[in-house]
């Protein structure tokens, strides 16, 4: 079966996931954070299943692959936010671990991606 829609990707499923333990986890947040920490790591999160979609749905696996690189990055981002709102005691070692546990999942699934798209690119020259 041949994929006809980025809701099919498991690295968009994995990153939606991963949007809906953020909120869930920075709600509890201070509220001081509202337009802070929370902002960003919510932002940031968002981001990830964002660009798959996008570059997805562009017409070129080039551009495909530069999406999925800011997909990426955005995830590195939200990891960092992770362990700042750890260090900062917003969140506790469950939370923290299990956040950590399913952005490496992401991460994972978002590489193999990656690498399955450039041996298209190199197969097709």
């Amino acid at each position: 079966m041949s994929l006809q829609h980025y809701r099919q990707l498991i690295a968009w499923q994995k990153a939606m996931e991963l949007v809906r333990h953020v909120y869930r986890i920075a709600a509890g947040f201070p509220g001081e954070e509202t337009f802070g920490l929370r902002s960003q790591i919510q932002r940031a999160a968002v981001s990830v299943p964002s660009n798959i979609a996008e570059g997805q749905g562009r017409e070129s696996t080039k551009e495909f692959l530069r999406h999925l690189s800011i997909a990426y990055g955005s995830l590195m981002e939200v990891e960092t936010q992770i362990l700042i709102a750890q260090d900062l005691n917003y969140m506790d070692e469950k939370s923290t671990f299990e956040l950590l546990e399913l952005s490496a999942e992401t991460g994972r699934v978002i590489n193999g991606l990656i690498r399955s798209l450039k041996r298209k690119l190199e197969s097709d020259h």
